[in-house]
């Protein structure tokens, strides 16, 4: 069943958890998305939110940043210390800075007050559907790269004998690169495949997740062998962990090769 299918007519019904202290939003996303058949829970702060995220276990969280005592900012993190489950910010904040901070602090998407439901609706079935992927059944669930060994079906990868966990958004990004080891994918194509065409002139999303899968699967970051960037155009996965000379330096200026 497809998603967005699944959101209008569940077989269960997906569980959020919204975090805002403006009363007039919770209201208005708790009976739109009831509406359309999610059950919803509501935080009205930050050490409210982390516990009903403990209690509720919600497929996704809505995640506002401005909130009292405990920022949005704060909350994403620790919750990302303690699950994968699929944050978006939903913020009048819009300034590129907070959405590049939000990101890698390990939201899966963001988008900007006022927004239309239709949007935002569309963006929760788009990490969602990122989000089951893992519970499909694989073909094959194993693949192995040189030191680096990724199971599809849990979502790790296992760097030397380090096991860590990807979230969804990690996951597909990394699959979709491993589908075309040894291909330079284009900025456009990433943002296509993994976030959707909305997506597809945001390149800081890609910027930043492929930055936090350096940090899970290559043993120096910063001289990555693996995910090699592609000055201007993209990124290649190198099937054997080989580094090539041809590339210079990465997004933030350091060296590649």
């Amino acid at each position: 069943m497809e998603i967005e299918e699944a959101i209008s007519k569940p077989a269960r019904r997906f569980r959020v958890l919204v975090v805002d202290d403006d009363d007039i939003v919770t209201r208005y996303l708790h009976a739109s998305l009831r509406s359309a058949g999610w059950a919803v829970v509501v935080a009205r702060n930050g050490l409210e939110a982390l516990d009903l995220h403990d209690k509720e276990h919600p497929d996704l969280v809505i995640l506002d940043l401005m909130m009292p005592s405990l920022s949005g900012f704060e909350v994403c993190r620790l919750l990302r210390e303690r699950s994968q489950v699929p944050i978006i910010v939903l913020s009048v904040r819009n300034e590129p800075c907070d959405k590049v901070r939000a990101l890698r602090l390990g939201a899966d998407d963001y988008l900007s007050k006022p927004f239309a439901l239709e949007e935002l609706t569309a963006r929760m079935a788009s990490v969602l559907r990122r989000a089951r992927a893992g519970v499909e059944p694989a073909r094959d669930t194993q693949r192995t790269v040189g030191d680096l060994s990724i199971d599809s079906v849990a979502h790790t990868v296992n760097l030397m004998g380090t096991s860590t966990r990807l979230t969804p958004t990690e996951y597909a990004l990394l699959e979709e690169l491993l589908n075309n080891a040894g291909k330079v994918l284009t900025y456009t194509h990433l943002l296509n495949r993994v976030w959707g065409s909305s997506h597809s002139y945001e390149r800081e999303y890609v910027h930043v997740f492929v930055n936090r899968l350096r940090g899970k699967l290559e043993s120096d970051p910063h001289n990555p062998k693996f995910i090699v960037t592609v000055q201007g155009v993209g990124y290649v996965f190198r099937p054997e962990g080989e580094r090539s000379r041809d590339i210079a330096r990465d997004d933030a200026g350091g060296p590649v090769a």
